[in-house]
């Protein structure tokens, strides 16, 4: 029988949250690039101190990019790496209050290029498909996404797992639902996201953990389980998945964005073998992005963990 996690007192998560508000409030009056040299450190120090991240990044980057990157290249990957991971929590805090400026617009065009030919891609997805499965890895800032639909009107539906701390998740979940954003827990999540995309709204989601409950595809030439919920939801109405992400470009406060062609279901004669192409298709779609900006993706996640007992039953 799986061990119950242990739940934190109400002390822990008071200075939890504590923590994370005098964060909010420091990262609200320094500029960015007094935030870039705190996330510098802080990752700095989550190389050095936290030996098993370190260790999953360095080898999960090793496989990636074998015959490609020297060890001295996948080591600086690494720990860049971990210094993004920070920063794009800290920058979350920053652009929440630049979000919430009336000229919001007008500024993200300055820091994103090739905006409006975004913008209208991922509107025209959505507005011809009448909602579709966005789909985003984990790097460079992907808080942002939600943002820029709200901007340009795309009616969407976030899967997020709620925090184990009340008080985080009305700190943090409050200020996302203000900017028209819908919540979905992540546990459970299929039956709410169905009616979410009956209803002609778009979903958002970061399906490149692994996971238990996955099927295997190859990613960055190696098997991961990967989550098949967006093609199943693809399929069962009709969808497209469209891949999207922001990176932001190196030396300057400036954005990359992404939107992909989408993917679409087609006819088929077997809906496995459908659901394995989707997933392929948008893994590997993430995985080029990936390829462009190694340095903003979460390596010290172990994307290719192995389950005891699980068969490779879609592969």
């Amino acid at each position: 029988m799986a061990q119950k996690k242990r739940k934190k007192n109400k002390f822990i998560k008071v200075l939890e949250y504590t923590t994370v508000f005098l964060i909010i409030q420091v990262c609200r009056a320094v500029p960015f690039i007094i935030i870039r040299g705190l996330s510098n450190i802080l990752g700095g120090l989550l190389y050095n101190l936290v030996p098993r991240r370190r260790k999953i990044a360095i080898e999960n980057l090793r496989h990636a990019f074998s015959g490609e990157k020297s060890e001295m290249e996948i080591r600086r990957i690494a720990r860049q790496s971990c210094s993004s991971f920070f920063l794009t929590f800290l920058e979350i805090v920053k652009l929440r209050y630049f979000f919430a400026g009336p000229d919001a617009m007008e500024r993200l065009r300055t820091l994103t290029e090739n905006l409006d030919e975004l913008f209208s891609r991922a509107k025209n997805a959505h507005d011809s498909s009448g909602g579709c499965i966005f789909v985003t890895p984990h790097m460079g800032n992907w808080e942002v996404l939600p943002h820029v639909s709200s901007f340009i009107g795309i009616p969407l539906a976030i899967v997020a797992r709620p925090l184990d701390n009340e008080y985080l998740e009305r700190l943090i979940f409050h200020d996302r639902s203000s900017s028209g954003q819908v919540i979905i827990p992540k546990k459970n999540a299929l039956f709410v996201l169905q009616r979410t995309l009956q209803s002609g709204k778009s979903i958002g989601m970061l399906p490149d953990q692994s996971t238990m409950k996955g099927i295997m595809v190859n990613f960055f030439g190696r098997k991961a389980t990967t989550t098949p919920v967006p093609a199943i939801l693809a399929i069962t109405f009709k969808r497209p998945i469209v891949v999207v992400a922001v990176c932001r470009k190196s030396g300057r406060n400036q954005y990359e964005g992404f939107v992909s062609a989408p993917i679409c279901p087609g006819e088929y004669t077997s809906e496995k073998n459908e659901i394995i192409r989707l997933t392929g298709e948008m893994t590997r779609e993430m995985e080029s992005i990936i390829r462009k900006y190694p340095e903003q993706y979460l390596w010290m996640h172990n994307r290719w963990k192995t389950y005891k007992g699980k068969k490779e039953l879609m592969s």
